[in-house]
């Protein structure tokens, strides 16, 4: 077998992976070795367990490895240009320099870059799928979990990874970490996350919120499956199985979850508490304005949320969102009326979009001529 690229970086490729970052298309490859596959780090198909994946320089190490390409991110066809050149070795100084205290900031990295501010931005936003003061807070947000994981104190962690101010932090660190820096730092101990499971129309579903609200919810065919899912989620934190009548609150919700998959309630408005970047929260926000019955490209959602080349970085969003139904992804389709991925099975999704539209006709039948025509203007 080919020689595999170093284990000295194998948590920085890993990280990429996971943040689906198209600036390390090309610079390496990975290989799941339970579908014998290979993929770009960008690659938006579910991420494989960390302990089935291994590196790969070329496709071509790869390729004699036994794997074959994968059919969804084309790993094998060339995607690389000019342009993807200059932000991906802008994407190169900012992770080498985030934490240096050199200015990284747009006129800064305009400069380096030989691009006008304006251009830099929109490149950023087409290739990388965020703005570069987006990826630089991204980049930071790394060094600062790698610093905690080492047992850096809170404020080390923080100045070494080129904050100027903790509060900044603080402010953010619900929908970049999921929980405060301290806690964190403690691979989530202290953090209570209570969950629950019930059976539905599609299937075991289970919810698990913290004190904010629902961080999880997901489809699975056993509770087994769906509790180990929520335990590599949340590794060290406190995870309590609880009896619905001791949790009104997580009754509520589940309530809620199977009244809109019995279409009951059309529409959701649940106190999510998820980790994510800011363009996942954009798109997860657009998401949820999508009416039920109704569905949207991953073109027309690039669009609308001002990102009209980011569809990849969209279709990517959609793929990572941890919150079924709640953030329904399964609106977005692809741009030739085909289903597309869901994380949960297309046979799920398809079953959904049936369902939400059975009801939407349902009220549209029952509703006055007049008050149609009101709705639709």
């Amino acid at each position: 077998m080919s020689a595999i690229v170093s284990r000295t970086t194998d948590d920085q490729r890993w990280a990429a992976v996971q943040r689906r970052d198209h600036s390390q298309d090309g610079r390496f490859f990975t290989g799941v070795t339970t579908t014998g596959i290979f993929c770009r780090p960008s690659c938006p198909a579910r991420h494989p367990l960390r302990k089935n994946v291994r590196f790969f320089a070329t496709a071509e190490e790869a390729q004699q490895a036994g794997l074959r390409a994968c059919k969804r991110c084309k790993p094998l066809d060339r995607v690389e240009d000019e342009r993807v050149q200059r932000v991906r070795e802008l994407c190169e100084h900012v992770r080498a320099n985030c934490d240096s205290g050199e200015p990284l900031t747009l006129a800064a990295l305009s400069e380096r870059s030989g691009l006008s501010p304006s251009r830099l931005r929109h490149l950023f936003r087409d290739i990388v799928g965020m703005t570069p003061r987006q990826y630089v807070e991204a980049c930071r947000y790394e060094t600062l979990k790698s610093g905690l994981r080492r047992g850096d104190s809170v404020s080390r962690a923080i100045h070494d990874a080129g904050f100027n101010t903790m509060s900044r932090v603080y402010e953010t660190a619900g929908s970049r970490l999921g929980m405060t820096p301290s806690e964190y730092g403690a691979g989530g101990r202290g953090l209570h996350v209570t969950c629950a499971s019930t059976d539905t129309v599609l299937g075991r579903l289970i919810v698990a919120a913290t004190e904010r609200g629902p961080c999880f919810i997901q489809f699975g065919r056993s509770i087994r499956e769906l509790r180990r899912r929520l335990r590599e989620e949340y590794p060290a934190a406190e995870v309590e199985e609880v009896d619905l009548k001791r949790s009104p609150r997580l009754a509520a919700w589940l309530d809620t979850l199977r009244d809109h998959l019995a279409g009951k309630q059309p529409h959701l408005d649940l106190p999510l508490d998820v980790r994510a970047t800011a363009f996942q929260l954009e798109v997860w926000r657009y998401l949820q304005t999508i009416p039920p019955g109704e569905t949207r490209t991953y073109s027309q959602v690039a669009t609308a949320i001002g990102r009209p080349k980011a569809v990849r970085a969209v279709a990517n969003a959609c793929a990572s969102n941890p919150v079924a139904l709640a953030v329904p992804c399964h609106r977005v389709v692809r741009s030739d009326g085909t289903l597309g991925g869901y994380r949960w099975g297309t046979d799920r999704k398809a079953t959904l979009l049936e369902r939400e539209r059975a009801v939407a006709e349902s009220v549209s039948a029952r509703e006055p001529a007049g008050s149609r025509r009101r709705r639709r203007s």
